[in-house]
Formats: C-alpha cells, sequence, structure tokens
C-alpha cells in the first residue's frame, strides 16, 4: 500500500503544476483536476477496505527511522475522513465547473489548480504521522487558501484575506514554537513516540503542552474564542471556495486537536474542553440568528457546529470520541451543500440577503428542496445524518454524566432549526415577485444549461451521500468505535508505525 499513499499524497500537487502549465486549455485543465480528484478519491476508499480490513498502514518516507524521517500513517480515523474530504472536494469542483459561466464563479484558470494544491496539503494534514510535517502541511492550506480567498481581487476579499492570514499565521507561529517545545521535552516529534513519552511527563508541563496546543489547532479549528477571523473571511470568497473552507478547512483543525491530544492522553483537559464546547455552541448560534445574510448564517454554524465535536473530544470516552469522529464525517459533506446551495440562491436571485430574495421555491423547487434536506439534518431531526450523529454524542455525555453539556447541545440544535427557518422564510417561502425576486440578475444569463445541470448534479450528489451517512450509521458507528479505541489505546498505531 505504500505506492497508494504515496500517489494519495504527491497526486494532486503534480496535478495541480500541470493544471497550471495548461492553464489557456479548459479542457485539458478539466480532465487533469477532475481525473486526479476522482483518482485520488478512489484509492482513498481503497486504502479505507484495506485499513478497515488489515488495520493501520504505515509508509517510512525514504525508509528513515520514525525518530528522525517523514512517516505517513493511515489508521481508521484518518482513512475514514480521507474518503469523505476527498469525495467532497471532488463534488465541489464539479460545481465549480458548472458555475463558471456565471458572475459568481471563480476564475477557472487559477481555481481548479490551486484547489488541487490546497488538496494535497489537507491530504497530508490527514496522513502524517508527526508534528512537524503536519505544521508543514497547515502551511500548504493557508498558502494555497490565501490565493483562493483573494485571487479575484475585490476589496471585500483582500482585507478579510488579511485578517485571515494574520490570525492563521499567529497560529502557525504558536504551532513552531510548540513543536519546538515538544522535542525539547521529549526529544521527538512523532506521533507514536509522543503517545509514549507525553504521559510519562510531570504533570503540569503534560497540561501545558495541552493547553498550547488547543491554541494552536483551536484556531485551525475556530472554537471559541478564536473564531472571530471566520465570520468576515469566508462569505466574501466565490462559492465553491467558500463551500470547501467550510467543510474541510475548520474540521481538519478539529481533526488535529482529535489526534494529538486523544492520542497523547489529554484527559485531564476535559473539563476545559467541554466549557469551550458549550460556548462555541451557544455564541455560533446565536451570531447565526442575529444575521441577515445566507453566507453569514451559515458561517457562524461553522463555529457552531464545532462546538459538537469538541463536545465529544472533551468527554474522552470511546462513545465521545466515535460521537465526535462520526459528527465530523456528517458535518464535512453537510456543510458543504448548504454553501452550495447559497451558490445556487446567488445565481438565481442574485444575491443572497434575506431581504433580497423571496419565493424562491415556487421558482426553484429543487434549490428549495436542497437546502430544507440539508438545514434538517444540520438542525439534527430524525432521520438525518446530524440526528444520528448528535443522537451518538448526546448519549455518550449522558453515559458521562456530563448533563450541562448535554442541555447546551440541545438548546443549541433548537437554536439551529430556528436559524434555517428564518432563511426559509425570507429566501423560499413568500411571494416569486417580492422584492425583484422572479428578475434574473445581471450575469446569470452568461451561465449555460450544462452548467446549471452540473450545478445540479454536484449538489443532489452531495445531498445524497448526507442521507447515505444516515442510512449507512450501524457500519459508520462500528467503525468510529474502533477508530476512536484505537485513538485512546493506541497500541496498534504505534505497533505500526514503529514496528
Amino acid at each position: 500500500m505504500s505506492a497508494v499513499v504515496a500517489v494519495i499524497v504527491v497526486g494532486p500537487l503534480v496535478a495541480a503544476m500541470c493544471g497550471l502549465l495548461s492553464s489557456r486549455h479548459e479542457v485539458v485543465r478539466d480532465i487533469i483536476t477532475m481525473g486526479s480528484l476522482a483518482v485520488v478519491t478512489g484509492l482513498a476508499a481503497w486504502l479505507l477496505v484495506v485499513v478497515n480490513t488489515d488495520g493501520p498502514v504505515a509508509v517510512r518516507v525514504g525508509g528513515w527511522d520514525p525518530g528522525l524521517g517523514i512517516v505517513l500513517v493511515a489508521d481508521l480515523f484518518a482513512a475514514l475522513i480521507l474518503l469523505v474530504a476527498t469525495a467532497t472536494i471532488l463534488l465541489v469542483e464539479l460545481f465549480a465547473i458548472g458555475q463558471r459561466r456565471s458572475a459568481w464563479g471563480a476564475d477557472p484558470r487559477l481555481a481548479g489548480p490551486i484547489l488541487l494544491v490546497l488538496t494535497g496539503g489537507v491530504v497530508l494534514a490527514i496522513l502524517t504521522g508527526d508534528l512537524f510535517t503536519l505544521f508543514v502541511a497547515f502551511e500548504l492550506i493557508l498558502v494555497s487558501s490565501y490565493v483562493l480567498l483573494t485571487h479575484q481581487g475585490q476589496r471585500g476579499q483582500i482585507r478579510s484575506g488579511m485578517t485571515y492570514v494574520v490570525m492563521n499565521l499567529f497560529a502557525s507561529t504558536l504551532f513552531l514554537v510548540g513543536v519546538a517545545f515538544v522535542y525539547s521535552a521529549t526529544g521527538t516529534v512523532n506521533l507514536a513516540l509522543l503517545a509514549e513519552r507525553i504521559p510519562a511527563l510531570d504533570d503540569g508541563l503534560r497540561m501545558g503542552i495541552g493547553l498550547w496546543f488547543l491554541v494552536v489547532f483551536g484556531t485551525k479549528a475556530a472554537i471559541f474564542p478564536l473564531f472571530s477571523w471566520l465570520p468576515d473571511s469566508y462569505p466574501t470568497a466565490p462559492t465553491t471556495i467558500t463551500a470547501v473552507f467550510a467543510g474541510l478547512l475548520t474540521k481538519i483543525g478539529v481533526y488535529a486537536l482529535i489526534r494529538f491530544h486523544v492520542l497523547t492522553g489529554m484527559d485531564a483537559l476535559g473539563p476545559v474542553l467541554l466549557v469551550l464546547a458549550g460556548l462555541t455552541m451557544l455564541v455560533g448560534v446565536a451570531g447565526a440568528l442575529a444575521q441577515d445574510d445566507v453566507k453569514r448564517i451559515l458561517s457562524f454554524h461553522i463555529v457552531s457546529q464545532i462546538g459538537y465535536m469538541l463536545m465529544g473530544l472533551g468527554l474522552f470516552t470511546v462513545a465521545g470520541v466515535a460521537g465526535a469522529i462520526l459528527f465530523l464525517v456528517h458535518q464535512i459533506p453537510i456543510k458543504t451543500v448548504l454553501f452550495l446551495v447559497g451558490g445556487m440562491i446567488e445565481v438565481e436571485a442574485g444575491t443572497s440577503a434575506l431581504d433580497r430574495v423571496s419565493g424562491l421555491a415556487a421558482r426553484r423547487g429543487f434549490i428549495a428542496l436542497m437546502f430544507a434536506l440539508s438545514a434538517l439534518s444540520l438542525a439534527g431531526l430524525p432521520p438525518f445524518s446530524g440526528f444520528v450523529a448528535k443522537l451518538a454524542l448526546v448519549d455518550a455525555g449522558i453515559d458521562a454524566v456530563a448533563i450541562p453539556i448535554v442541555v447546551v447541545a440541545l438548546v443549541g440544535s433548537i437554536l439551529t432549526l430556528l436559524s434555517m427557518a428564518k432563511i426559509w422564510l425570507g429566501v423560499f417561502w413568500g411571494s416569486p415577485v417580492a422584492n425583484g425576486a422572479g428578475v434574473p440578475p445581471a450575469g446569470s444569463a452568461d451561465l449555460r444549461p450544462a452548467g446549471r445541470r452540473l450545478m445540479s448534479v454536484a449538489t443532489a450528489t452531495a445531498v445524497t451521500a448526507t442521507l447515505a451517512i444516515a442510512v449507512f450509521a450501524g457500519p459508520l458507528w462500528e467503525m468510529s468505535q474502533r477508530a476512536a479505541t484505537d485513538l485512546i489505546d493506541p497500541t496498534s498505531y504505534v505497533a505500526e508505525v514503529l514496528g
């Protein structure tokens, strides 16, 4: 499987270079971008099957000893998130190809290849087995995401892009200092070795390391109170870029939080994490209720939903961590599809402001259906995937007698439903001609029928994936439990890396 892992990591970066060299040839560039993403997604699916059957796979790059060299590790947690992430990017790129003729599409000459660079960073962050390579992966994600955020050169994008970069550079600086500190304390940055050595440190030093990396990864994940950069940054980007950011970037921060803090036994931080989880839920959903634009409402919900994953981590039980993993699997596609629906609203109505759109359900029933299914899942109503994931977390919280965070989670779900109803009433309900709705917006005439079909296919496929998560909740929950067990008791992970 070494070759498979290598292709998954290196393939998107090589394809990005080829895409940039072919930037003037639209068909060639699209074939390179979609082909490489399809191959990586297929290989990720194969890797998940192998890991699920045979256990973790470790690749020592260059044959170096794990204490000195780079190790790529695919355990069940990594393989599961890898498949969901790559499949999501593939669908977003399909949507982007359909939307490019509209006024809201990203520049295809740049967006496709740079999206592949972002994919390379995401894949590396998921599969790396050491902290320094994780730092490199985050920097790759940061550079490519800044280009994607600002490549159109609009004033609002540049302003929000600077905020985004400054906050992430702050986190990156702390990350690098933290890596140096961990190395000085343990003599390694390899995660498998850290799983053995960090628990042996004295309590004060171990808590200091845990809190330091909570700030580092918490900034990337946009937890309270480190989320202020997100609501202003994401809504300014083109729809497809925002969809990728919403579905993946903060979730990679959560992935790193779970990976590092569970693997190294930071359960003493559980109470702190639960308090932060509750505040993240409530502040995020309160911010969403105060907004009057679809993109800004959804951006605040990115923050709010991070709190649920933090809740599962803070319980530090197999059921809690498994619930966080299942919630992560649910959140990546659901947040992506909601922003894709927001993009379709912009194309049809010319805006995503609630007071300027009305009656879209009568004119575009497909868009209304896609939003309704996704919104109900986000709010956690049965029988959707959000209900399954939240039920797992609530059940884990009750088992751990963490009643306050369970109550906060349920209140957050009710408020989420209210904010989704706010979008429904503002955008889809009412008269189709109110507030100018029904008048084709400038730029939408450039969108070809084939483009609309591609956007619809990509969105419908993403919604179908979220429904599939609910249908196959049993096997996914079993995999999540096994992944959580392997994180809490990292014997198999350590043996594969060091053996």
